[in-house]
């Protein structure tokens, strides 16, 4: 295990918008600003800045919204029209009631409202959505940035999830490139000689945590840089992270 870990926060990337070249911002922020990469860095990137630069942004003026969505809204006082834009990226609906909705996305990922979100997004009415395909993105940027720096690094796409049985929402992985989203510890011993059979840590999600401590949601900080943690080898994204449905007990 590492002596110290260390989050540093990114400062002074501007505001993002369609098209932008988010890879080159970033860069330029961590050339003006610091912290100057080291290999086996992680730079965890927060969901919301990648989906306004690949323009996956919604104005709620465009949505006409579903007799669903209208009944639902009109119970709970919702916008029917944002909605309706939860219900247009939900593979499944989860639970649907006491003006909550919960959905699977078409990534698999189970959370509120499919990712949509009307917070950090600039004009009016305008609602975010997740990445398409938050692996890839995550790669583009781990590319870019390598090729900038000469670093080897890891990205993490961060996003803000609840949690079953438990209040309060923290940062989890939902694209991941350059490392394995896990540290397994299968089949090690533990101080006592007892061997572990099932501890399989989600090191990525540990490390967008971590990084939420110096992001926060009001900072204007979407970047961070997680140094120090002992990165396991290997590929599987984010992917590898949502639990198959033949695994799933309560599903």
């Amino acid at each position: 295990m590492p002596d110290e870990i260390r989050v540093l926060p990114v400062r002074g990337l501007p505001e993002v918008r369609p098209g932008d070249d988010l890879g080159g911002l970033i860069a330029r922020a961590l050339t003006e600003h610091g912290p100057e990469l080291a290999d086996g860095d992680v730079v965890v990137v927060a969901q919301k800045v990648v989906s306004k630069a690949e323009g996956r942004l919604v104005p709620l003026s465009t949505v006409e919204p579903s007799p669903l969505a209208r009944a639902f809204a009109a119970e709970y006082g919702k916008d029917p029209r944002q909605v309706e834009v939860v219900l247009r990226e939900a593979r499944r609906i989860v639970r649907m009631e006491r003006g909550v909705l919960i959905v699977e996305t078409r990534h698999g990922f189970v959370c509120a409202n499919a990712g949509v979100d009307a917070s950090n997004v600039a004009g009016e009415e305008v609602v975010s959505l997740l990445p398409l395909d938050p692996d890839a993105s995550a790669e583009r940027l781990r590319r870019h940035l390598e090729a900038v720096t000469g670093r080897r690094l890891a990205v993490i796409i961060s996003d803000t999830f609840g949690r079953p049985w438990r209040e309060g929402q923290t940062n989890v992985a939902i694209g991941v490139a350059g490392m394995s989203p896990f540290q397994s510890y299968i089949g090690q011993r533990d101080p006592y000689g007892y061997e572990l059979r099932v501890t399989n840590l989600c090191l990525a999600d540990e490390i967008a945590g971590a990084a939420e401590l110096v992001m926060g949601k009001v900072n204007a900080v979407p970047v961070a840089v997680v140094r120090g943690v002992p990165l396991a080898e290997g590929e599987g994204g984010a992917r590898a992270i949502v639990r198959p449905a033949e695994r799933d007990l309560f599903r």
